[in-house]
């Protein structure tokens, strides 16, 4: 009796699982929120304000002007595996020369997402 109760659990845990694994689009919308903040909380604070004032350059209106094309950039960079119940998300992002490159890996389950690794390349 209780083993039938408990394989009855563990299926509608993976049932449950399985409906809510996140979608690659999901994982899209997920990466540009973390990195837009990841960016504007961070990186440009990293920058002195004033070459900021000397070069008229407003980094956090940079991160806003090329936030549609982070999502392009997230979708063709990411690898996605598939494990029904759960998905893995590898992304490798290298936008130019003088901006080091970064590496993530993601979790996707229970409609949400856990980075578990970001490193620099």
């Amino acid at each position: 009796m209780i083993a039938s109760v408990g394989a009855v659990g563990i299926a509608v845990l993976g049932v449950t699982m399985a409906q809510t694994n996140p979608q690659q689009a999901e994982y899209e919308e997920y990466a540009v929120r973390k990195l837009t903040t990841y960016l504007k909380t961070d990186f440009c604070k990293q920058r002195p304000n004033f070459l900021q004032n000397i070069i008229q350059f407003n980094c956090e209106q940079l991160i806003e002007s090329v936030n549609p094309k982070m999502r392009d950039v997230i979708a063709n960079t990411t690898k996605r595996q598939n494990y029904i119940v759960f998905s893995t998300y590898t992304t490798g992002l290298k936008i130019d020369n003088l901006i080091p490159g970064y590496k993530f890996e993601t979790v996707g389950a229970l409609d949400n997402f856990y980075t578990y690794k970001a490193e620099q390349q």
